[in-house]
């Protein structure tokens, strides 16, 4: 028996959207956004048409107001329709947060995210120098002999320059074979 009345309703949603895609509209049907959001009052286009509350400095103006009218709410926005010079400070900041989250101000603030980036960053680069110094301990072997014994390197640029390796750009290019001593 359910089965058939869930069957019966996805068939009426699904043709009301199939109505509301022919005629242009993105969102969901009428009936689909008031679930979404409740009581809340529609009150403009918003970003992109869609029944949605989202605080943006680029858009800010959304399509539905923050909260749900209560009875207080619902007194002032009838208070609201009047003389304003009559509406309090008080009550003019209750109607602008029934309205609207947060101030320009207050969504232009600095959050304090830049924290978060920073120390992950560095949580980073530690993992990447515990990383190499593991490896220099543990994987690298030592340098070749050729590189850290001062007599073999000097026999190896002996041996380069008798056989006038790179004679144009290389190290014989900085010898002087006649005078038998380095160029200046």
């Amino acid at each position: 028996m359910s089965s058939l009345v869930a069957r019966k309703l996805l068939r009426e949603v699904g043709q009301v959207q199939v109505l509301a895609v022919r005629h242009g509209s993105a969102g969901p049907p009428i009936p689909v956004q008031k679930v979404d959001i409740g009581k809340r009052e529609i009150v403009g286009f918003g970003t992109n048409g869609e029944a949605t509350y989202m605080d943006d400095v680029m858009c800010p103006f959304p399509a539905i107001r923050f909260k749900e009218d209560t009875g207080e709410i619902v007194a002032l926005r009838q208070k609201e329709k009047g003389d304003w010079k009559k509406i309090t400070t008080e009550e003019k900041k209750q109607l602008y947060r029934a309205s609207f989250c947060q101030t320009l101000v207050e969504s232009e603030a600095p959050t304090g995210e830049w924290k978060s980036v920073i120390g992950i960053i560095l949580m980073g680069i530690s993992v990447g120098l515990v990383g190499y110094m593991w490896m220099n301990k543990y994987v690298y072997l030592e340098l070749p002999s050729t590189i850290t014994d001062e007599n073999k390197k000097k026999a190896q640029i002996e041996r380069m320059i008798a056989l006038r390796m790179n004679p144009v750009e290389g190290i014989a290019s900085k010898y002087d074979y006649e005078k038998g001593k380095w160029k200046e």
